[in-house]
Formats: C-alpha cells, structure tokens, sequence
C-alpha cells in the first residue's frame, strides 16, 4: 500500500467538496481532492444566481471559479479522476479510481453530488452529443438562432432556457405536470423574453433525427393527442440522482439513494467517513447549505482525527 496516507481525502469539487477543502487546509491538515471536474451542477449554470450572500448577480461558472481560487490557495493535491471502491482497511479507508490509481486517508468526505437524470425514452441516448444535452452552459452556444427544447418546468428547466435565450431563436419548455414549479420570478423572466413558449401536460414520447435531433413526439396528457414539435436541440432538466455508486457497503441510504447522514456531525454509519452536499439527506439543496455542511463536515473529521491521534498517544 502507499505510504503517502493523506489525513484526509474529499470526494468531488462542488461548492460542498471546495469548502470542505479550505477548511480542512486552514488545519493544516494533508489534504487530497479527487474530482472528475471543479463545480459540480452549479458549473453548467450561466444564468446568475441571485441568492448566494455577497453576489447579488452572479452567473454559476463565476461563482465556482471564485470557490476555486480561494481553494488552490492553500495548494491542496488534487487528483484528476472518478472514484470507484472505498473500503476500510482497519482504521484507514483506501480509495480506488476508475483510472487504476488508489490513495490511503484516516478519514474521507464524500460530497459527490449528484449526476442529470436521464428520461429514458428512445433516441435520447443515441443523440447525445448530436442534439441532446445534460449542459446548457456547455452546450448552448451551438444553437445559434436555432429551436430547442427544453425538457422540465423546474427552476432548473427555467433557468437552461433563460441561458439557452442568449442563443436560440425559439425556446420551448415542457412540464410533464399541468402546472409550472418555478418560481414566480424565473416564470416572469421566461415570459418576459417573448421568445420562450411553455407547454405543460407533456409526456415525452420519442426524440428523433437523422445525424442530428430534428424533432420530438410528445403526447399531450390532457386531450390524449401526439404531437410532433420541431427542434434542433433538446435540453434534460428533470432533476439528478446522488451520485454514490461506490460507496454502498460503508453507508445507509434513504428511499431516494442518498446518504444518511448525523445531521450534527455530517458523519454516515462509518466512523471517519463523512459525507456532504447533494449527496447527502439534507431536505435543503441549495449552493449557500452545500457550503455550509462542507465547512461543518471538514471541522468534525479535524475533530475524529485529533480524537484518534490521541487514541493511538
């Protein structure tokens, strides 16, 4: 095994993941960051974020590059990659990435977040990357002056289509319930624009294309009726699932397969092994909480590991 045992290692670089980061490093504890990227969802948002205290208009890439200079800073080790296995040997936790690589630490934050949902319905895996997107901030510049769809009627799907109105001719937002769920502000926004058109009652169907989308088949839920609607794009905004495949025998999960957690502490069922952000339980997912439990996670693993450094004295 490696003798580089690192204190601690953090799971994933989202704002919960970086604050966890910056804590941990004003301990002066030996840190290592494994991420497959920095900025977990709040990355791919372009439109600005109103709520974040400091920043009364601030777009998500802004605000996690700021996370992310405070963090590097402090100089912490950070790997390139995405985690596969933790398990633990005696006291430590060894932690197995898909790209072969495996690390040591006495104690382990996982803040992994949480992955697009997929709506599973034919052509939408086919046309990733040739029409279908999980990434506005990513994607949107692609359809200049072009008709997309947007799928959910979410703040997230709001938010996507006000980012996509900076691109797209045309916007469509589809909602699969008969009422809107965003906010009234984002709803007045969209409506404001004149270039979005919302339609609610839709059950997706089919997406469909030749080398690239062209359109999509929906049924309208109310009268029973399938419609065609012509685009070029179509935009997955139906939520996300806690991305937490590789830590199933060390931790519970709740019915929606995210982490329990001890509300006080952050830690799962496994001494030394905290978790935080969307990953975990908490009713409230927002970037301001995210931050929030990362700081407390890091403050008690500094606790567990002065608690065992004085154990093992």
């Amino acid at each position: 095994m490696s003798q580089n045992i690192y204190d601690l290692i953090i799971i994933g670089a989202g704002p919960a993941g970086i604050t966890a980061g910056i804590y941990a490093a004003r301990e002066k504890l030996k840190i290592l960051l494994i991420t497959k990227s920095f900025g977990g969802q709040i990355a791919r948002k372009a439109v600005a974020i109103e709520n974040y205290p400091g920043f009364a208009d601030i777009s998500g890439l802004e605000l996690i590059q700021k996370f992310t200079s405070h963090l590097k800073k402090f100089n912490p080790d950070i790997e390139q990659g995405e985690v596969r296995k933790i398990k633990k040997s005696k006291e430590n936790f060894i932690i197995a990435t898909k790209e072969k690589k495996q690390f040591e630490a006495r104690a382990v934050i996982i803040t992994s977040g949480a992955d697009p949902r997929s709506i599973e319905v034919p052509g939408e895996k086919e046309f990733i990357g040739r029409g279908v997107s999980y990434c506005t901030i990513c994607d949107a510049p692609m359809f200049q002056d072009k008709t997309v769809a947007v799928i959910g009627g979410g703040n997230a799907g709001f938010e996507a289509g006000l980012a996509l109105s900076n691109y797209a001719r045309k916007i469509y937002i589809l909602e699969h319930a008969s009422k809107i769920k965003a906010d009234a502000i984002n709803q007045e926004k969209a409506r404001a624009l004149g270039k979005i058109e919302i339609i609610t009652s839709v059950l997706l169907k089919k997406i469909q294309g030749d080398d690239f989308v062209n359109s999509i088949v929906y049924q309208d839920r109310g009268f029973g009726k399938t419609k065609t609607l012509n685009c070029a794009g179509v935009f997955i905004e139906i939520g996300s699932h806690p991305a937490t495949s590789f830590v199933k025998d060390l931790v519970d999960f709740n019915k929606k397969d995210e982490i329990k957690i001890n509300p006080g502490t952050c830690e799962t069922k496994t001494s030394g092994l905290f978790a935080a952000g969307d990953v975990t339980d908490t009713a409230i997912k927002q970037i301001v909480a995210a931050a929030g439990e990362g700081a407390k996670a890091a403050i008690f693993a500094g606790k567990y590991l002065s608690q065992q450094i004085r154990a093992i004295a």
